[in-house]
């Protein structure tokens, strides 16, 4: 065959897969030249009411350590302890060689915890959701799911190959016509947040459950920031609807209210069965660390025995968002701790960003993608450890920072 020539290739300006890259890192150092950069801050303290950024203490409004118990004793020693018993690590997968006595304990915990039979544990939250939602789906079935579904929830039903209907935010009536529309499916699974995690509004539960009963559809709940925030017992948003026995599959996290590093799936023990031995962000991946699993399990435990820890952070969660709302700020329809101020434009979100943390008060700067276009937001959550003189000086800080950008008149 004769020789085929290659085009011309300039190999001092790198591969061009690589292209991409160079823009992305032109435009963040773009924005620390001009003061704006607003990621990677490095935090030199534990999750506190207070953590000390640059020498500098700030109110930490930006963590999802609801219950503030990343910094209990018990939790902590509960992960020295597990340290000090198992190691480090697992030096393996769940599936061979990774598991251990404490992670069956642990799963057992949870299930009971959430009420379901059985509950498999994840290494982080968003293997959670990849692993559980790509096994559980094939091509002749569909999937459904809120427009604002977290990016982990996208990225599994990406993975399956099933067919993705994305409807309209807190809709069910839109999720309705949907399923009316493809009577064809052989299997439904709809998938929604229970809170939303950027502007803290709560899915309308009980008509998404109403519209997948009348479709035959599973319903899958990611209950990451509403575990041991919402229901009479801290077990989420289908206890506060009082629909745990309506809910298939109850996902959660272990990095927000559970103080520590992963995520777990609970449901019918043949379904757990079956995503134990197929998702493969599960059986591909290192077992969860022993610290990480001993110090999520005191949590649950903590969670149960001080129901006071909840019903104080619902106390700084309606003390903060009445301030804002008396200031003039829009908090959107958020009805949980995680309140949003809504901004609209980009780069106003990171000018009050860094404003706030020259104030001294430490919040999350979200844009699109994470939020629809033109609705920019800094994000702000209580603790149930801050105390009214944080949350006071945090609001100073707000109206300050929100006059000074005419965000508030």
């Amino acid at each position: 065959m004769p020789d085929v020539e290659a085009s011309p290739v300039d190999v001092t300006a790198g591969p061009p897969v690589f292209n991409k890259c160079r823009v992305v890192a032109e435009r963040a150092a773009a924005a620390r030249a001009a003061g704006v950069y607003c990621y990677f801050r490095p935090i030199e303290s534990a999750q506190e009411p207070e953590v000390v950024v640059g020498g500098r203490k700030l109110v930490m409004l930006g963590s999802n350590n609801y219950l503030g118990l990343t910094n209990h004793p018990k939790v902590k020693e509960a992960a020295i302890q597990a340290v000090r018993r198992y190691g480090t690590g697992c030096a393996g997968s769940r599936l061979l060689n990774g598991t251990l006595t404490m992670h069956e304990a642990l799963e057992d915990k949870l299930a009971r915890f959430v009420r379901k039979p059985a509950a498999v544990a994840f290494s982080t939250g968003f293997q959670a959701n990849l692993g559980v939602i790509s096994c559980l789906l094939d091509r002749g079935d569909t999937v459904y799911l809120d427009k604002q579904d977290h990016a982990c929830i996208i990225d599994g039903a990406r993975l399956s190959f099933a067919p993705i209907r994305k409807f309209a935010h807190n809709d069910p009536a839109a999720l309705g016509r949907f399923m009316a529309a493809e009577r064809g499916a052989r299997g439904r699974l709809v998938v929604v947040d229970g809170v939303f995690s950027m502007e803290g509004d709560i899915t309308p539960l009980p008509e998404i459950v109403k519209v997948a009963r009348g479709y035959h559809a599973a319903v899958m709940v990611d209950d990451a920031h509403g575990l041991g925030v919402l229901g009479r017992r801290g077990r989420g948003t289908a206890e506060h609807f009082d629909l745990e026995g309506e809910v298939h599959l109850i996902m959660g996290t272990f990095s927000k209210s559970l103080a520590s590093i992963g995520g777990f799936v609970a449901g019918e023990r043949d379904v757990i069965t079956h995503i134990r031995h197929t998702a493969r962000s599960l059986i591909f991946s290192a077992a969860l660390a022993p610290a990480a699993a001993a110090a999520a399990g005191a949590a649950v435990d903590i969670i149960d025995s001080e129901p006071e820890r909840r019903e104080q952070l619902w106390r700084n969660t309606q003390f903060f968002k009445s301030g804002l709302s008396s200031l003039g700020f829009d908090t959107g329809n958020s009805r949980t701790p995680v309140i949003p101020i809504l901004v609209g434009d980009d780069d106003r979100v990171f000018a009050m960003t860094r404003r706030l943390h020259e104030e001294g008060v430490f919040v999350n700067p979200v844009i699109p993608p994470a939020t629809p276009p033109g609705r920019a937001l800094l994000r702000t959550s209580c603790m149930a450890t801050h105390t009214e003189a944080h949350l006071s000086r945090a609001l100073e800080a707000c109206s300050r920072v929100g006059r000074e950008f005419g965000i508030i008149a």
